[in-house]
C-alpha cells in the first residue's frame, strides 16, 4: 500500500508523497504512548500515530513493539467486556448496485446509465423493487434471522419520498444539478427509501440501514436536516443506522479514493441527526489503501468525538481495503492492501484509543476464518454475523455466497477459549451458547427456535472471494 500522510500533530516530517501527504511524525515516543494505553489514560493523535506504526521513528512494523499494543489491548478487552464473543443472525438485503459517484476503493457499483431502459450495456448489477426486498427478509425470518442490513448504490431515482421526487424534478437540470432521473428512465423502478424501508421492516425484524451517504442522497436537492429525514425513515421502520460510507475521515485521503462523496463533516452531521433522531448508529474505518497511520489515528478522534456527543455508537468496525478488483489497483494507486500486522495493530488501537466505544469488530468477511480468529486476540470481542447473503459474493467470484452458520461460531470461538454469545443488533439483548447443545441456531429472532439456519458452506478460501468487494467500503 501507499504510504505517507499528514500526522495532525507536530514534529518533523519527510518530503510529501504523490499524494501531498508527509510521512507520519509526532513529539510523542513510542514508549510513553504504550505507558498511557497500559495505565488507562485517553489517548492523543499522536498517541495512537505512534502505536499504529510501533513508532514513527522507523519504518516499517516493529513485531516485538507490535505484541505488545497487541497484548495491551487484549488486556483492556478482557477487563472492559470479558471473555464473550459476540455474532448476530442477519441478512444482508442491498437494493441496487446502481451508482455514480465513482468511488475508486469500489467494484460493487455499476453505472446508474446501464439500468436505464434503453440502454444495450451489459452489466451484472440488480435493483429490486419494494416487494422484492420484502419477500427476501420474510424467507430470511423463516429461518431465524432478525437484522436486515440494506446498503445500496445511489441510484439517480432513489428518492427519500413523493414529495422528493417532486423536488427534484422541479429543478432545470435534475440530472446535472441533483444527479436525478425519474424511475420511468429505468426497467426497475427502486421505489422511494421509505417505500423500500417500509417493505423491509416487517415480522419484527431489526433494520439496519441508511448510511451517511445514502441519507445525503435521501435529502439532495433540498434544505431538510439530516435529523428530519432519519426520523422519516424511522418512522418507516428504520431502527439504526450503519456508519458506513466513513473510509477514512480525512478529507485530503477523501480527495484521493472518493472525491464524489459527501465530506468529513457531512458524514459527522449525518451520524449527529440519525442519534438526534433516537437511532443507535454503528461507526466504521476502510484502511490499508493510501492513507498512512496518522490519518487513521486522526479517523479514530472523529469517531470517539462524535462519541462523547452523542453516546449512540454501538460499535467500531475495522474494515480492511480488498484492493484485487477495485479501480485504485488496476490504475496502479495502490499494490496491495493492508498486512495483517496492520490489521491487528488497527484493532488493538481503536480498542486503547475508543475508550468509550465498547465493542470493536473483527471480521471473517474480510480476514478468513484464521486471521479474523487472531484479531479477537488483538482487542475485538464481536465476530459479526451469519451475513446470509450471495448478492456481493458472487460479484467477486464466489461460489457458495458469505455465510457462517452458528455451529461454525461456536466450534471456531470455543477453540480459542472464548464464550460464544448470540447477540442482537444493539448489543442489549444477549444469549450465552452452551458449546455441548447442539446442533446450534438463532433463539432471539420473531421465527427463531434454535434450528440450524443452513448447512455450513463457508470455507476459507470462500472468505476471502466474498471479501473482494463491499458496499459499504
Amino acid at each position: 500500500m501507499s504510504s505517507g500522510g499528514d500526522s495532525g500533530a507536530s514534529g518533523p516530517t519527510s518530503d510529501a508523497n504523490e499524494f501531498g501527504f508527509a510521512d507520519p511524525a509526532t513529539d510523542q515516543s513510542f514508549e510513553n504512548a504504550l505507558a498511557k494505553a497500559r495505565d488507562g489514560q485517553r489517548l492523543t493523535v499522536a498517541d495512537a500515530t505512534e502505536l499504529l506504526a510501533t513508532g514513527t521513528e522507523a519504518d516499517g512494523i516493529d513485531p516485538v513493539r507490535k505484541e505488545a499494543v497487541l497484548e495491551a489491548a487484549d488486556r483492556r478487552r478482557r477487563d472492559e467486556v470479558g471473555d464473550e464473543v459476540t455474532f448476530v443472525a442477519n441478512l444482508n438485503n442491498n437494493v441496487t448496485t446502481a451508482c455514480n459517484t465513482g468511488c475508486l476503493f469500489c467494484n460493487f457499483k455499476d453505472s446508474a446509465h446501464a439500468f436505464e431502459a434503453d440502454s444495450d450495456a451489459d452489466h451484472a448489477g440488480f435493483t429490486k423493487t419494494p416487494a422484492e426486498s420484502r419477500a427476501v427478509v420474510e424467507d430470511a425470518l423463516d429461518m431465524g434471522v432478525y437484522e436486515v442490513c440494506s446498503v445500496s448504490g445511489l441510484h439517480p431515482a432513489f428518492a427519500l419520498n413523493e414529495e422528493h421526487h417532486e423536488v427534484l424534478a422541479a429543478h432545470d437540470d435534475p440530472e446535472s444539478e441533483v444527479n436525478y432521473k425519474p424511475p420511468a428512465v429505468y426497467d426497475t423502478d427502486p421505489g422511494t427509501y421509505v417505500e423500500q424501508l417500509d417493505a423491509m421492516s416487517v415480522g419484527g425484524v431489526h433494520l439496519h440501514s441508511m448510511t451517511p451517504e445514502e441519507a445525503y442522497h435521501a435529502s439532495r436537492g433540498t434544505d431538510w436536516g439530516y435529523e428530519a429525514v432519519y426520523r422519516e425513515l424511522a418512522a418507516a421502520g428504520l431502527d439504526s443506522a450503519p456508519g458506513t460510507a466513513a473510509e477514512i475521515l480525512v478529507d485530503e485521503v477523501r480527495d484521493v479514493i472518493c472525491p464524489g462523496k459527501i465530506r468529513t463533516g457531512d458524514w459527522v452531521a449525518a451520524m449527529e441527526g440519525a442519534a438526534a433522531a433516537g437511532l443507535d448508529v454503528t461507526s466504521t474505518m476502510m484502511y490499508g489503501h493510501v492513507e498512512t497511520v496518522a490519518h487513521r489515528a486522526r479517523h479514530l478522534k472523529v469517531i470517539r468525538d462524535l462519541q462523547d456527543r452523542t453516546g449512540a455508537i454501538t460499535e467500531f468496525v475495522p474494515l480492511s481495503f480488498i484492493h484485487q478488483n477495485t479501480p485504485l489497483y488496476r490504475r496502479g494507486v495502490v499494490d496491495s492492501g493492508p498486512s495483517h500486522a496492520e490489521d491487528e495493530l488497527v484493532i488493538a488501537v481503536a480498542r486503547l484509543f475508543l475508550d468509550n466505544v465498547d465493542h470493536v469488530q473483527a471480521s471473517w468477511v474480510k480476514s478468513g476464518d484464521a486471521h479474523g480468529l487472531k484479531l479477537l486476540n488483538c482487542g475485538a470481542d464481536d465476530f459479526m454475523g451469519t451475513i446470509l447473503s450471495e448478492e456481493i459474493t458472487s460479484r467477486a467470484g464466489g461460489q457458495y455466497g458469505e455465510y457462517r452458520s452458528f455451529d461454525g461460531y461456536v466450534e471456531m470461538i470455543t477453540a480459542i477459549g472464548r464464550t460464544p454469545v448470540e447477540r442482537s443488533t444493539d448489543y442489549r439483548t444477549r444469549r450465552r451458547i452452551d458449546p455441548d447443545d447442539g446442533p446450534h441456531g438463532p433463539r432471539l429472532g420473531p421465527r427463531a427456535d434454535g434450528s440450524p439456519m443452513l448447512p455450513e458452506r463457508s470455507t476459507e478460501s470462500d472468505a476471502a472471494g466474498a471479501s473482494s468487494t463491499s458496499a459499504d467500503d
